[in-house]
């Protein structure tokens, strides 16, 4: 789906594909934790906490974290390209307890699926805060 994305994205000039389901949709670049590569991924923000967009690490509810989670909990200075605009520097933070205590239900409340995914795991789904350097 990433590719897809992408694709429409430059198809359209960035006219189509800047929002799904009434979220943000932002390319973030992380560092291979095992490669040491650049991985850009295709991921929605359903929430900003200031100037921070929320992204959550769900991978649909399966019971592995996705990849992209794994590389910036590894390093957190990533990149974030936002609706098709330039790429900026950003720091990924995953969200304390305190700070999912307070996001998880804005979340969830705007976004159902997430809850679902939740359901379907054992595992916490986190979310990662990604701040301006």
């Amino acid at each position: 789906m990433n590719a897809v994305h992408r694709a429409i994205l430059r198809v359209s000039c960035g006219r189509v594909g800047r929002r799904v389901a009434g979220m943000t949709v932002l390319e973030l670049v992380t560092t291979g934790r095992k490669s040491g590569q650049a991985r850009a991924v295709m991921l929605t923000s359903p929430l900003t906490d200031g100037e921070a967009y929320v992204v959550v690490a769900s991978r649909g509810g399966d019971d592995r974290h996705p990849a992209w989670f794994l590389n910036l909990r590894d390093d957190p200075r990533v990149q974030v390209s936002v609706q098709t605009g330039p790429r900026q520097p950003m720091v990924a933070s995953i969200a304390t307890p305190d700070e999912r205590a307070r996001l998880w239900p804005q979340v969830v409340r705007q976004y159902r699926n997430y809850a679902a995914y939740q359901r379907r795991t054992e595992r916490e789904i986190p979310l990662v805060l990604l701040r301006p350097a």
